[in-house]
């Protein structure tokens, strides 16, 4: 023992222990994936815009939870125009009815189901569409890297929602997959740059060059290495850009060039009461109000993420 905790223990008063040397705790380092779910849980923004898409999601995805009524039922007789009872809450009623006599409560929450699986399954195809695009031009440079940028520049060029619109046209038939692929189609290219610019910078890193040099093969390397390290900003932009393909789908439907009846959709809904502005504005309004508050849920959220993935914002 040595001889200063020799005399502490020798000095202690009877019947109490002596005092032990202190240890410093040493704690589990935590990744940036731990760190950013630490800020999003007492992010109010957060929390807020997860609980809006949640119940979004519910909705679409169970939409009889919320009404027994049939979104396509017409009963012109009766149910003409008639005007929104907001006492009767979650009623079919509670909206009122449209110009055909349906109640637009049920088709608000039946709604839900075509514009936001349009949303996320663009989404999901961008999102991997683009990270690969970017991930393969970032990495190997070259010629490669030439040939996909210009090709990303191409497509960059169009305007997003008239190209959809020229694409949208030359099918005679314009079901939910066609809507899909003709705004992933053309939505990809904006991930495509930001992963490639995050591979740019993250294949420099010591520990991609330290798995080159011990004989990694490539694919290894993109998918252990630089995919789990660039995808951080490709997640935000997704994010963010799920609630602009919401809109985009609603913009389609009322030009009358997205879905169509008899698809259940706030575009078509929007396109169809547009005619009632000035005599029955609720038609309109309500389906309305329903995309503006998923867009603003996914936007939301989006920022969210930045703030907790972003170590500047911090």
């Amino acid at each position: 023992m040595p001889e200063t905790l020799k005399e502490t223990a020798a000095d202690a008063p009877a019947g109490t222990a002596a005092p032990q040397p202190a240890t410093a705790a040493v704690g589990k380092p935590r990744s940036l994936w731990s760190d950013a779910w630490h800020d999003l849980r007492r992010s109010p923004l957060f929390v807020v815009s997860a609980v809006l898409i949640i119940f979004l999601l519910v909705m679409a995805v169970f939409p009889g939870l919320f009404t027994g009524a049939d979104p396509r039922y017409a009963d012109l007789a009766h149910h003409y125009l008639q005007k929104p009872k907001w006492g009767n809450v979650f009623q079919e009623d509670w909206f009122g009815y449209d110009i055909q006599g349906r109640s637009i409560y049920a088709r608000v929450v039946y709604g839900a189901r075509a514009s936001i699986t349009v949303a996320v399954v663009v989404t999901v195809l961008v999102t991997v569409l683009g990270t690969v695009v970017g991930m393969l031009a970032g990495y190997f440079g070259g010629w490669i890297d030439t040939i996909l940028s210009r090709v990303t520049d191409i497509f960059f060029g169009v305007p997003f929602i008239l190209g959809a619109m020229v694409v949208l046209t030359s099918f005679e038939e314009r079901k939910i997959w066609v809507v899909i692929l003709a705004l992933a189609f053309l939505g990809w290219t904006q991930i495509a740059r930001v992963a490639r610019g995050s591979v740019l910078t993250i294949k420099q890193a010591d520990y991609v060059m330290a798995a080159k040099a011990l004989g990694a093969s490539t694919t290894r390397i993109l998918l252990r290495h630089i995919l789990p390290n660039a995808i951080a900003p490709v997640i935000v932009v997704s994010t963010i850009a799920l609630g602009g393909y919401i809109s985009a789908e609603a913009t389609l439907s009322f030009l009358g060039i997205g879905l169509a009846e008899p698809t259940v959709s706030w575009g078509v809904d929007i396109s169809s009461g547009q005619e009632q502005l000035r005599n029955a504005a609720f038609v309109l309004i309500i389906p309305s109000v329903m995309v503006s508050i998923t867009v603003l849920a996914f936007i939301m959220l989006g920022d969210a993420v930045r703030n907790a993935l972003d170590p500047k914002l911090r």
